[in-house]
């Protein structure tokens, strides 16, 4: 098609000649002249691989691998990457890139599902605060490292009694003159005695790196109700961090797009030197074979547990349903072959986290050698395995400062990432709705955003800091997705129609077999939703009163909690009923003109829109939030 000079409505710019695998004018001026487009085909896939791979990936999939039989457990993983991650990954993918709208504007495709949408932002900026929180712990042990003795290898000046280094033995069994007696430790060295094995009770104690994690590094409270101090240096940290994220995204996409080239690629490098020197360490052998299993346990798979964990991890670990994935597709230009590029990140991804688990327990595995304890006591996930296990197995090791550094770069940097990808998610859903704004004030509206949310994550870095960062995850991170991710496939599989949202991919990608898509049909109308709903209300059932460690959140905390989770989602019906209000006729025909897509739905430039689309009213005209009524709708 060529260039269209009607008045009114947006052009592709040049000629298009239609490509499944490569982008012809890559390297060119933008398609989309008003939005913008990725670069390259590489910004956009570094994008998301940065944004699918997080600290998820190292330090809750090797653990889950651990607990669930092994090497088997990779078993549900990739069934339920097949059969939950990878439908809804390309439905997103696809559906950012076929529109070119953020998570809110998309639902310009079923109106009366927007609030999805909205739920999906606020659930990013809840995760976007305490998110950067976490960046800020990895810099503050990134700068500790600086050391030539790390501070947190042995019982400091800030240790108290049940500081150690090893396990102290208070009382065992032993033999004495042909008879077993029970005696404290003291007695039995006194008397050259030696504990019988399995008989040993020991003293209360905690290690250097826990102690120096909660009483150095947190400066950690008793629990949420006394909130205490911003501690400083984590809150420099915090800004440390924000600063990088509002530098890196200054030009949005033009900018995040090169800077992902470092970020992305380079923790595998420093996974691949973790691997290769842990590798070579006593006692290696025995944390990898903890990770995959001397013999998989293959029995595992008969518990729900195990399912259950395995779609969890997929769902998290790719990032589906948070708006990220439409946000960076909506870039794209339209003929890009969002298929390959959706299997490719998956793939990615979870080969990431599998790699992952031999860097993370060969290390491990050593620290138990030294430390002489079965590996399954030093193995931990979530924030223990980050800043209290593996910093005290890298403790034990020669020149540990630089592996330190190591470790800790590569968090900061996956972490970062998805950052990136977080904050374009609520920037690109800015420009959707004030473009002519943000076309002349990106920078300040991206470092006002940043600002903000330094400022709302403060309360995050007082001594009570890490209780909130563990609620907003518990809830914000958890049920709101969810819940978006059923709405969301529901709502475009069976009142859209999946049959006519494939129509909408083939203009994208090529005309297809019913082979082809005979699997994807399967999933978007079957199987994808019962698992997701499965996973819901296995969640609603098994819900449990948050706690970090052994410290229980008071009632106005689960409380607080709760407002959160209710603050994400009450936009879903909120604006379903705003739109039912606003359209015409009697109740079912505006339930029925809401569940149309709008006037304005359709491919962006009116040079992609073919006939299927030639009725989409000009968007810069339509106002979003405008419904078509029955008759002023044209099929």
């Amino acid at each position: 098609m060529g260039m269209l000079s009607l008045p009114g409505f947006l052009s592709c710019g040049k000629k298009k000649d239609f490509s499944l695998s490569n982008e012809k004018h890559a390297s060119g001026s933008d398609e989309n002249a008003e939005r913008g487009n990725w670069s390259s085909k590489g910004d956009y896939l570094l994008s998301m691989v940065g944004y699918a791979v997080g600290l998820g990936n190292v330090w809750r999939f090797p653990y889950l691998t651990y607990q669930n039989g092994g090497g088997a457990f990779l078993i549900p993983y990739t069934l339920m990457l097949a059969l939950a991650g990878l439908p809804l990954f390309f439905m997103e993918c696809s559906l950012g890139q076929f529109a070119s709208l953020g998570p809110i504007s998309v639902w310009r495709i079923l109106p009366l599902f927007q609030g999805v949408g909205i739920t999906m932002v606020i659930i990013s900026t809840f995760v976007a605060i305490y998110y950067n929180v976490i960046i800020a712990y990895a810099l503050y042990y990134l700068f500790a490292s600086f050391q030539k003795v790390l501070p947190w290898s042995d019982c400091f000046s800030w240790a108290d009694e049940f500081c150690s280094k090893t396990r102290l033995v208070s009382d065992c069994n032993a033999t004495l003159d042909g008879e077993i007696i029970h005696a404290n430790y003291s007695f039995m060295t006194n008397n050259n005695l030696t504990c019988m094995n399995g008989t040993m009770n020991y003293k209360p104690a905690q290690f250097p790196s826990e102690q120096y994690w909660n009483k150095v590094t947190l400066q950690r409270s008793s629990g949420l109700d006394e909130t205490g101090n911003i501690v400083w240096y984590l809150a420099l940290c915090l800004l440390l961090s924000w600063m990088i994220i509002a530098a890196a995204l200054f030009k949005g996409i033009k900018s995040s797009g090169k800077v992902v080239y470092f970020t992305a690629l380079f923790p595998y490098v420093i996974l691949l030197i973790l691997l290769v020197r842990g590798a070579t360490l006593e006692g290696a052998r025995d944390g990898i074979e903890y990770y995959i299993g001397r013999q998989s346990n293959i029995t595992k798979l008969m518990e729900a547990e195990v399912w259950k964990d395995a779609a969890t991890q997929i769902f998290y670990s790719l990032s589906v349903a948070w708006g990220g994935l439409v946000a960076l597709s909506s870039y794209n230009k339209f003929h890009n072959n969002c298929y390959s590029d959706a299997i490719l990140v998956c793939v990615t991804n979870c080969v990431t986290s599998i790699f992952a688990g031999f860097a993370i327990f060969s290390i491990l595995g050593h620290m138990a050698f030294v430390s002489e304890r079965p590996v399954s006591e030093v193995v931990d996930s979530g924030f223990d395995l980050a800043f209290v296990a593996y910093p005290e197995a890298l403790s034990k090791l020669p020149v540990s400062p630089l592996w330190s550094f190591l470790f800790f770069f590569m968090l900061l940097l996956l972490g970062l990432d998805s950052q990136f990808a977080t904050i374009e998610t609520i920037t690109t859903t800015i420009h959707d709705i004030y473009p002519e704004v943000m076309k002349k004030l990106r920078i300040p509206v991206t470092l006002g955003v940043c600002v903000l949310l330094f400022f709302l994550g403060l309360i995050c870095v007082t001594q009570a800091g890490i209780y909130w960062v563990n609620l907003i995850d518990h809830f914000c991170a958890g049920w709101g997705i969810l819940i978006a991710a059923v709405l969301e496939i529901i709502g475009i599989v069976y009142i859209y129609g999946g049959n006519r949202f494939i129509e909408d991919i083939e203009m994208m990608i090529g005309k297809k077999s019913y082979l082809f898509w005979l699997w994807w049909r399967m999933c978007w109308f079957f199987i994808t939703p019962v698992l997701l709903m499965a996973i819901l209300i296995w969640s609603l059932v098994t819900f449990s009163t948050p706690t970090y460690g052994s410290v229980l959140y008071p009632t106005w905390g689960t409380a607080v909690g709760w407002c959160m989770i209710i603050f994400c989602v009450i936009w879903i019906p909120i604006i379903a009923i705003q739109k039912i209000v606003k359209a015409e006729g009697n109740l079912c025909q505006r339930i029925i003109s809401c569940c149309r897509p709008a006037a304005n739905w359709g491919p962006y430039l009116e040079c992609h829109r073919g006939e299927r689309y030639s009725h989409v009213v000009d968007p810069k005209k339509e106002k979003e939030h405008e419904i078509p009524t029955v008759s002023g709708f044209v099929y």
